[in-house]
């Protein structure tokens, strides 16, 4: 059924590419506003992928890999949103994650630690860590959605992992290190 809407749309039915659009439109948002930490860029980021989506679908060679190919889109909107208002390195804003129901991963301090490690990361680091710990895919998967060899994508997960975790250790040692001092 699904195979049948891309095709649909690949030919320039409407409705079908609303469909797929209307049903990835949430997964979407959610990996662009991880990686821009902004709603608004976030928003403009999803409607660029999907407006790209649009015009580039007829060439989509394998209707199968329409999501992995959509998520390709959407990450390369964010990182052209990034470039356009130069706010890659300059801006980090903490993302504000809305708890689940019967959240019980840690306290708010945690989460805010989490945020501000996961703010310092380079954008590609942030769409690897986005792609793979938040929408579940592998690196292979992740490798293909970037157009990127595996090894690179393994590569930018191990060290924005690596990243996180000096981000971490760095911000328990210094609430010691003030301890320290008015000791």
């Amino acid at each position: 059924m699904r195979r049948d809407l891309v095709e649909a749309a690949g030919r320039g039915d409407h409705e079908a590419f609303e469909v797929l659009a209307t049903s990835a439109a949430d997964r979407l948002y959610a990996v662009a506003r991880l990686i821009l930490q902004s709603s608004d860029l976030a928003e403009d980021a999803v409607q660029e992928a999907l407006v790209r989506a649009w015009q580039q679908l007829p060439s989509l060679r394998d209707p199968d890999r329409f999501d992995a190919w959509l998520y390709r889109l959407v990450v390369n909107a964010c990182a052209d949103q990034g470039r356009q208002l130069r706010r890659w390195s300059r801006q980090v804003q903490p993302i504000q994650l809305e708890p689940s129901i019967g959240d019980d991963t840690g306290s708010v301090a945690d989460r805010e630690q989490l945020e501000r490690g996961f703010g310092r990361l380079k954008p590609e680091q942030r769409a690897v860590v986005v792609l793979h710990y938040y929408s579940g895919f592998s690196a292979t998967e992740i490798a293909r959605m970037l157009g990127i060899p595996e090894g690179t994508a393994r590569s930018r997960l191990y060290y924005a992992t690596e990243a996180m975790r000096a981000a971490l250790e760095s911000d328990a040692r210094q609430p010691a290190a003030a301890e320290n001092r008015t000791a």
